[in-house]
């Protein structure tokens, strides 16, 4: 079997608060270094282990997404959550997902950072059951024992010390972050004075 028949979809859930290259160059690592075919970036209306005072509107948010992955057809920005009980569930969206497109054989892709408080996380032992778990590093990460589990793999991605925090805080102080976004995204962040 070729690496490009398995149908394999990777999930990148995130708040994309707001999304920036460091996410795209995860994105584009799946793709090309492991079987995955498509990743759907499933934009989160409220993650419920963050709070939300700076984040800005899911609906913006997910135009933001759209204009950084609307040019590369292996890329997709999706809204699944919005309809959803809040705060967004993985666990339940998963279980939506497979439901509703049971030819499709979804990964869930997390940065190695979730697997500290992965057992904090809604039915963590039904997601591990549900798919398989790729791990991409993020800085400090050294090891986990979410690893041993048959479901969980780490995969050897570029570790990405550019955060989604770190652009905001750039932009309230009027500084330029022009460099960590796709410049769609850098255009529209200026001309609708987000993160000010």
């Amino acid at each position: 079997m070729s690496k490009r028949s398995q149908n394999k979809t990777g999930l990148f859930f995130g708040s994309f608060n707001p999304v920036h290259i460091g996410h795209l160059i995860i994105a584009d690592f799946f793709v090309q270094f492991t079987e995955i075919e498509k990743i759907w970036l499933v934009v989160s209306p409220q993650n419920p282990f963050k709070v939300s005072e700076n984040l800005l509107d899911e609906k913006k948010r997910l135009g933001l997404v759209r204009l950084a992955t609307d040019h590369d057809t292996r890329f997709e920005a999706t809204d699944i959550e919005f309809n959803m009980e809040q705060p967004s569930y993985t666990h339940k969206t998963l279980k939506f997902l497979i439901s509703k497109y049971p030819g499709k054989d979804f990964v869930l892709i997390i940065g190695s950072d979730n697997l500290d408080e992965f057992d904090k996380w809604k039915n963590y032992e039904e997601i591990m059951e549900m798919v398989d778990i790729y791990v991409y590093p993020r800085p400090g990460f050294s090891d986990s024992r979410f690893l041993r589990h048959p479901k969980m793999h780490l995969k050897a991605a570029p570790v990405m010390e550019i955060s989604s925090s770190f652009i905001r805080k750039i932009i309230a102080e009027g500084k330029d972050p022009k460099y960590m976004l796709p410049g769609k995204v850098y255009d529209e962040i200026i001309r609708s004075g987000y993160y000010r």
